[in-house]
């Protein structure tokens, strides 16, 4: 097995560990010189001083620090996050030493001043000393490769300095480390631990936005979102989803006039609706995942037949509701989201209709095994996208889907996902475009002009191997229980959804059609 990028970074950096020591044959202070300022104090961003990175090599190898974090503090960053790895990163411990002087400066000139975090990945407790020395405010521990003792000795080195530990957590270990450090540390921990989970696997350096969704509610209260923050959009579904804080890197060392809208909006944010939908979903998923993993270990359900990318059948999504008993047939069979369409077509469905449903399916299921319930809609002012809307904002449904359009300002706090309708390149423009405003999921469906859904067409095979894109798929159109495990084996997504190719009629679904769909995934 080849050796990941995390196992070579570590391992080149006790190799240059051994030949040059914890200080990496620089000078640095004897002593701390500069004052304190506790790292997330407040709600806000850490931002990067950081000049390349495995995954995209130089991001911006010519960046004066200085400048850099006088920027980053101009825009009331929270903190600075010093990247001091050298092999990978191109960073330094003299960045560290410059950045936390030039804090030290700002503060006895009454200005803004940030804490300083020493990024690194820190393996030995005196380099918790050094980082000390060289004034920062808190260190990053990378749970991944730290066994159990060292962690809990580096955190408590850490609070013996009134430093804050920043526990990077991010496999299902880690978690468990998470709970031994806090424990060990007692009632200093909400003091001393903050907690971050890196939407990027340090292994492969794939990032997923969907990850610290899924264990968001596991984290303290003071809590980081890492990576993957491109954007000001990137950062509001971040704080949507309940984060103390957000660390951005490439983004703004690339760009740093953007420092100021990334702070703003994640500043001007708030968890909400959208960020509950999205936790709810992102945790049913991983749920999902360990069932189908422990079926998979106990031979009851056949590997070769699990999706590939994620060791599990994809979720389903059975769309154009209309009848109660299909419905509930879906939710026994295991659908994870009933569509319901608010829309001019003849899959629509009624506002009485959805309430009394919504009612009895969630009687009929604990609220972990309910299916997520959505409503379709191609226009935000019609009577039908208002009346969705609206049980939306009730909680009687747990989204709204944006089929074909994009939400509106007003809309973007609700509980929704959007769907963009692909039929040729140029389509994946609105695909890029809302990924951009924030969305970390774009379900893909087949385009038939003058047809919103339901069309039974497929995308093109080369389109979407073409334009797909790095995140996981979402995928209509065209899905039949006859070419479902060919559809999975062939692109791995994450969510299929279902309509006509389980239908009789529109809206009127085929019982036996709806058991094979779902046979064909579990064989």
């Amino acid at each position: 097995m080849s050796e990941d990028i995390l196992a070579k970074i570590v391992r080149m950096r006790k190799a240059d560990i051994e030949k040059l020591g914890l200080n990496f044959g620089i000078d640095i202070p004897e002593k701390r010189r500069v004052g304190h300022t506790e790292f997330l104090g407040n709600a806000g961003a850490i931002l990067e001083v950081k000049r390349a990175s495995p995954s995209k090599g130089d991001i911006a190898p010519d960046l004066d620090p200085l400048e850099l974090a006088n920027t980053y503090a101009e825009a009331h960053a929270q903190a600075i996050s010093v990247l001091t790895e050298g092999n990978f990163f191109k960073g330094s411990l003299h960045d560290l030493i410059a950045v936390a002087d030039l804090m030290e400066l700002r503060r006895s000139q009454k200005l803004h001043a940030c804490a300083v975090l020493r990024k690194d990945f820190l393996l030995y407790e005196d380099e918790i000393d050094i980082a000390y020395r060289c004034g920062a405010d808190a260190v990053l521990l990378i749970a991944r490769i730290l066994d159990d003792e060292q962690l809990v000795k580096m955190a408590k080195r850490a609070q013996s300095f009134d430093m804050q530990a920043f526990v990077e957590v991010r496999e299902k270990d880690d978690f468990r480390k998470l709970q031994i450090v806090t424990e060990a540390l007692g009632d200093a921990a909400s003091k001393t631990i903050v907690a971050g989970v890196n939407s990027r696997d340090l292994a492969t350096f794939h990032t997923d936005p969907l990850v610290p969704a899924s264990v968001r509610n596991k984290l303290p209260a003071k809590a980081v979102f890492e990576s993957g923050i491109h954007s000001a959009a990137d950062a509001d579904y971040a704080r949507s989803l309940g984060f103390t804080g957000i660390l951005v890197g490439e983004a703004v060392a690339k760009n740093p006039p953007l420092a100021k809208e990334v702070v703003s909006a994640f500043e001007g944010g708030c968890e909400n609706a959208k960020g509950k939908f999205w936790k709810k979903f992102a945790e049913r998923r991983d749920d999902r995942r360990t069932v189908q993993a422990e079926a998979v270990q106990a031979g009851t359900v056949a590997e070769s037949k699990a999706c590939a990318s994620c060791g599990n059948r994809p979720m389903v999504k059975i769309c154009g509701i209309t009848r109660e008993e299909d419905g509930m047939l879906a939710a026994e069979l295991g659908a994870d989201m009933l569509g319901f369409v608010f829309s001019k077509t003849k899959r629509l469905t009624t506002e009485e209709f959805v309430r009394s449903f919504a009612a009895k399916i969630r009687a009929a299921h604990t609220s972990e095994k309910a299916p997520l319930l959505v409503g379709v809609i191609t226009e935000t002012d019609s009577p039908e996208g208002q009346a969705a809307i609206r049980l939306a904002q009730e909680g009687v449904l747990d989204a709204v889907q944006f089929h074909g359009i994009a939400p509106s300002a007003a809309d973007t706090c609700l509980a929704h996902y959007c769907a963009a309708r692909v039929g040729e390149p140029a389509d994946f423009e609105q695909v890029a475009s809302l990924r951009k405003n924030g969305e970390p999921r774009i379900l893909l469906d087949a385009k038939v002009e003058g047809i919103p859904g339901g069309t039974g067409k497929t995308i093109p095979e080369s389109l979407l191997r073409e334009k797909a894109g790095d995140l996981p798929l979402w995928l209509a159109g065209g899905i039949t229980p006859e070419n479902v495990t060919a559809i999975c084996e062939k692109f791995q997504p994450e969510l299929i959804d279902v309509s006509s190719g389980v239908e009789d009629a529109p809206g009127i679904k085929n019982h036996e059609k709806m058991q094979n769909l779902f046979k064909s995934l579990m064989k």
